[in-house]
């Protein structure tokens, strides 16, 4: 039940139609008793920058839940920021802290890695190709390398923005291997789909599976359904692999905890999902 005690918790992104996240919070909200409430809120290009300062002016406004195509644009009107979202150059969470500035953090990568270690991988050491420099698959990237891993393959249509994120990478992580331009994913232990492909029918695959190592652990950022085409390709070489909505289920226990409501294990989240494709 909603009512003027609610906390409000914009999720902003544009379109809304594939949102996964209100259908994990707000069960999880009911059960705990927790008086809150996410809510998809679209919101074009053109319109944020306003927009997300305004809809801060709400009284009962809590926190936001970023998503594409807003996350690198939301570091720009941040405050203060976390060491990955500077590294990863985006933002996916804003709250206001008790002075009234706008705090911002980065949620996607780390819920990828945790993602990935619950499943046995070991990341320290590893190999990891991340196709896609946007705001997730920087996320990505700086968490893995936070996780030790030894290589780092970056690719994306925009030269530009895999080198920028390489450089970024470099400063914080001078020795770690950073390699940018090549999809090639022959030789690496991990390889992530971090780019949109596979979010419309007809889409390409975003990485040659035919170069893809059997023994390769596969990973997909893409909810708009569960086996994503390229996952399809990937398990039938018989590559273990990470749906994405694990990133989304291991990354919502830090987002609770980053706006005051505790925290929960993902299998406690998974229980009450009402997650549907």
């Amino acid at each position: 039940m909603i009512d003027g005690r609610t906390r409000l918790i914009a999720h902003i992104g544009y379109p809304t139609e594939s949102f996964k996240a209100p259908m994990i919070y707000n069960p999880f909200f009911a059960k705990r008793k927790i008086n809150a409430v996410v809510v998809p809120m679209g919101c074009k290009s053109e319109d944020f920058k306003a927009f997300l300062k305004l809809v801060f002016k709400l009284t009962n406004m809590h926190g936001a839940l970023i998503t594409m195509p807003h996350k690198i644009t939301t570091l720009e009107l941040v405050d203060d920021a976390s060491v990955s979202a500077r590294i990863a150059g985006a933002c996916n969470a804003v709250r206001i802290d008790q002075h009234g500035a706008m705090i911002g953090d980065l949620f996607d990568g780390e819920g990828f890695v945790r993602g990935v270690l619950r499943k046995g991988r070991r990341l320290a050491g590893a190999k990891v190709l991340v196709a896609g420099c946007g705001g997730v698959g920087s996320a990505i990237a700086a968490s893995m390398a936070k996780a030790g891993v030894s290589r780092l393959g970056l690719h994306d249509a925009s030269l530009q923005a895999a080198n920028g994120l390489s450089e970024r990478l470099k400063s914080y992580y001078p020795a770690l291997e950073v390699i940018t331009g090549s999809a090639d994913p022959a030789g690496y232990d991990v390889v992530i789909n971090a780019t949109p492909l596979g979010m419309k029918k007809d889409d390409p695959l975003p990485i040659k599976v035919d170069r893809i190592s059997p023994s390769t652990f596969v990973g997909e950022v893409v909810m708009k359904e569960e086996i994503t085409p390229f996952l399809a390709a990937a398990r039938a070489r018989g590559c273990d692999y990470q749906v994405g909505t694990d990133m989304l289920f291991e990354q919502i226990p830090a987002y609770l905890e980053f706006f005051g409501f505790g925290s929960a294990t993902s299998d406690e989240l998974r229980e009450v999902a009402q997650i549907h494709y």
